[in-house]
């Protein structure tokens, strides 16, 4: 399996929807200690929504599932998480537009539109301790491996990493900066959130082609 089709990206938004919602309560402690304690809730109820929203699309091409899915996690979310999370999906969207089937070199360039994007609109880099500390090594790691398979496992290895990473940084964006050194020691919601999502596409991945690319 070296495609991936509309079927493919419907299932995998539900599958990280579902990976979410089972780390609801631990996503918000992470924010309690950082922030106002509700980014489980917030991000798991929109991400519920989009798997809602993107389960009623009638054959959509590929890009209209990634962009129907940027419209619910900023109608969900609202704020600046939502409009983080809503540009991550729309500018990995508008990247793919027309494409009926996306390979490997389509992926690569879905996913380095939305670093591109999400660090545009925050305004932040590796090691400010924000959802870019996860976001760019696994964007990296996946542009490195020419295998889909590969690539999947690569990156989620890469994000989970860096969002353990967040642990020993000192935030410098969003609320969790006016904590300063209090903020060590804390892991970033935001950076968790997105490890959580490239473990899902990774166990969607191996679970589609058991193992195989």
């Amino acid at each position: 399996m070296s495609e991936i089709g509309s079927d493919d990206l419907k299932a995998m938004v539900l599958a990280i929807a579902a990976r979410i919602a089972d780390s609801r309560e631990r996503l918000n402690r992470l924010d309690a200690a950082l922030g106002d304690g509700d980014h489980g809730a917030s991000i798991s109820g929109a991400f519920e929504l989009a798997a809602s929203e993107v389960a009623d699309l009638p054959d959509p091409k590929p890009s209209e599932i990634w962009l129907t899915t940027a419209q619910s996690l900023m109608n969900g979310m609202g704020g600046a998480s939502g409009a983080l999370f809503g540009t991550l999906f729309l500018k990995g969207g508008a990247a793919i537009r027309g494409k009926e089937r996306l390979v490997k070199a389509d992926l690569n360039q879905l996913w380095a539109a939305s670093l591109a994007g999400v660090k545009a609109r925050g305004k932040a880099e590796i090691g400010d301790k924000t959802m870019v500390d996860a976001l760019e090594p696994a964007v990296l790691a996946f542009a490195a491996n020419d295998n889909i398979a590969d690539a999947w496992a690569a990156a989620a290895e890469a994000a989970s990493n860096g969002a353990e990473s967040t642990r020993a940084l000192i935030a410098r964006q969003g609320r969790a900066k006016y904590l300063g050194e209090r903020g060590i020691g804390h892991q970033d919601p935001g950076a968790t959130t997105i490890a959580l999502m490239f473990e899902a596409l990774d166990n969607y991945w191996r679970e589609m082609t058991n193992g195989k690319a």
